[in-house]
């Protein structure tokens, strides 16, 4: 039995806390908001109480709250603890908080899905020193946790480039719908997605790599007239839209720079 403290008992850290209570851990908890803890969980008075004589800390807080968790629990943790945070600070603030002196080994901890469909079986990042004693005592409970080369920082640096991935295509996903919708073609913009979202994605990957790039003169004209159909006709947002259309401005000017260089 591990003795696992738990900071932030919103809907992810509750998650957690009441799965490690499940898997046969003793499980304390701190929240000073959260009005309930899963049952199970010994809830203190304050983080520093919570985290005396744990094993390790999961610290599920949001990210403005890191360094002042980080400051009072990291020096009360013993030799051979581990305490891991699973905030999303930048990797800058996860180095910082890496360096706060405590017989602990800190652990960075990116969380590389939604907990509230996946729970604990999310799959998880992590890098530093105690990443092995987080992968210990999550992996049996169903999470695939991958260790990150480097120290602290390193996962949350993974994490941050998937977001341009994953937040952005939300974001031109959910414009493209909306515009559909108003345009009473959410059933056909709808399959075109799922089209380009299907097969090879490597391949896929490669033809916007080439095709943006040559392409971006004609394509920034063609965004700049989405844009204004978007907002104009149809009456619906289109920052994604827009912002296509910059940046496909701001590469056909490197293009052109480039090309004159060579001349």
């Amino acid at each position: 039995m591990t003795v696992c403290t738990v900071i932030g008992l919103g809907e992810a850290g509750a998650t957690y806390a009441a799965a490690l209570v499940a898997a046969g851990h003793h499980v304390k908890g701190f929240d000073p908001v959260a009005p309930s803890a899963p049952e199970g969980v010994v809830r203190a008075a304050t983080a520093a109480e919570a985290a005396v004589g744990a094993d390790i800390v999961l610290v599920l807080t949001g990210a403005a709250a890191a360094p002042a968790v980080a400051a009072e629990c990291l020096p009360v943790l013993a030799k051979g603890g581990c305490y891991a945070d699973f905030t999303s600070s930048s990797p800058q603030v996860m180095q910082e908080l890496g360096r706060i002196p405590s017989e602990a080994a800190f652990a960075d901890v990116a969380i590389l899905g939604p907990v509230p469909t996946q729970g604990v079986k999310t799959p998880l990042m992590v890098s530093g020193p105690g990443s092995a004693a987080v992968a210990a005592l999550l992996a049996p409970l169903g999470a695939v946790v991958e260790i990150a080369d480097g120290e602290p920082g390193a996962a949350m640096a993974h994490k941050l480039l998937r977001s341009v991935l994953m937040k952005g295509l939300a974001s031109v996903v959910v414009e493209a719908v909306t515009a559909g919708r108003a345009a009473g073609l959410e059933g056909w913009i709808r399959d075109q997605i799922a089209r380009q979202l299907a097969g090879d994605g490597q391949a896929v990957i490669d033809r916007f790599l080439v095709g943006t790039a040559k392409h971006a003169q004609r394509r920034s004209k063609e965004m700049q007239d989405t844009a204004s159909y978007l907002a104009d006709d149809l009456n619906v947002p289109a920052e994604m839209t827009t912002a296509a259309a910059a940046a496909l401005v701001r590469m056909a000017g490197e293009s052109a720079e480039r090309e004159a260089a060579l001349r």
